[in-house]
């Protein structure tokens, strides 16, 4: 073989290596970019055998730890969160057709349920958007401080059997201050009111806590109805904040469901670690958070983060 030849041989070889290259890094790379914004029947018109399979996650994957699941994606149009003054926060779920859904079935009487926490499970926000006719959802959320944010989003769309909660992080740009993960404890006090947890999370299956509303050393005996419940419980994993399933145990008007004290809960823990839970419960016209830490299994609490500052986007401050 000439000189030439080899040095045409070669250059192609190159060029073959460099269009590979270019393929791979469109697989690994960020997300594809939002679509324009018009009216679609997302859920009427799913396609169950279409690009879903690229974004399935393996059976027994606890939620919110993916951004997309089974075709669906949680896709965020505003790029952060201010700091202490609340701003519109929007975003869209995009389906497997690549339009945004409009159509959902509601679950615990919403049609998508809003989560918002530091990444060091501070800064606990439950929130429930309004949708516009072009599929994009709107909500005011502000950060109480800077840090890097996890949004989930709590759903069904109505051409699914099952809901979906999908997870991204955005930023709350400024000084970024870890705060330690509060020592377990068996009561939270909020406005007066004090929350007793009974109960203990067991790795690999479902636990079942309850908790007991007190005021004032009485018990709360009239709790209103809140989410189709006496009482909505989020649970979320230190370190990566998977998102647990939570049942309650029984509703109201079935007949054996008291208003209280007691709202009992079973929840589905995939493994030891450390927990944080969140109980919001109405009484008297509004609603209250209690949170708790609880620890599965022989899990030991996380060390403390380091004093040094940090911005929004995860830059140290020395």
């Amino acid at each position: 073989m000439n000189t030439p030849t080899r040095m045409a041989g070669y250059a192609l070889g190159l060029a073959a290596v460099f269009a590979a290259a270019l393929g791979a890094g469109k697989v690994v790379g960020g997300p594809e970019p939002v679509p324009p914004a018009a009216a679609h029947d997302g859920g009427g018109h799913a396609d169950g055998d279409g690009d879903g399979g690229h974004d399935s996650v393996a059976p027994g994957v606890p939620g919110g730890l993916q951004v997309a699941q089974d075709g669906y994606r949680l896709a965020p149009v505003s790029g952060g969160l201010p700091v202490g003054e609340a701003a519109p926060f929007r975003f869209r779920i995009v389906g497997p057709d690549g339009s945004p859904v409009t159509h959902y079935t509601p679950t615990h009487e919403k049609e998508l349920h809003l989560i918002a926490v530091r990444r060091d499970l501070t800064g606990f926000q439950h929130v429930h958007p309004t949708m516009a006719a072009d599929g994009t959802w709107s909500v005011p959320l502000a950060a109480d401080a800077p840090g890097q944010y996890r949004i989930f989003t709590d759903f069904r769309p109505a051409a699914r059997a099952e809901a979906l909660t999908l997870g991204v992080d955005v930023p709350a740009r400024g000084d970024y201050r870890p705060a330690p993960l509060p020592a377990p404890e068996r009561t939270a006090t909020v406005d007066g009111y004090t929350v007793a947890l009974t109960g203990d999370l067991v790795p690999g299956t479902a636990s079942k806590l309850t908790l007991r509303v007190s005021r004032d050393g009485r018990p709360v005996t009239d709790l209103q109805p809140y989410l189709a419940a006496y009482g909505h419980l989020v649970a979320l994993r230190d370190g990566d904040l998977a998102y647990l399933h939570v049942h309650p145990d029984g509703e109201p008007g079935d007949g054996r469901t008291a208003p209280g004290p007691d709202i009992t809960f079973y929840a589905e823990v995939p493994s030891a670690g450390a927990y944080r839970l969140f109980l919001d419960f109405q009484h008297a016209g509004k609603v209250r958070t209690a949170a708790f830490t609880a620890v599965a299994g022989d899990a030991e609490l996380p060390p403390a983060p380091p004093a040094a500052g940090h911005d929004g986007d995860g830059h140290s401050h020395d």
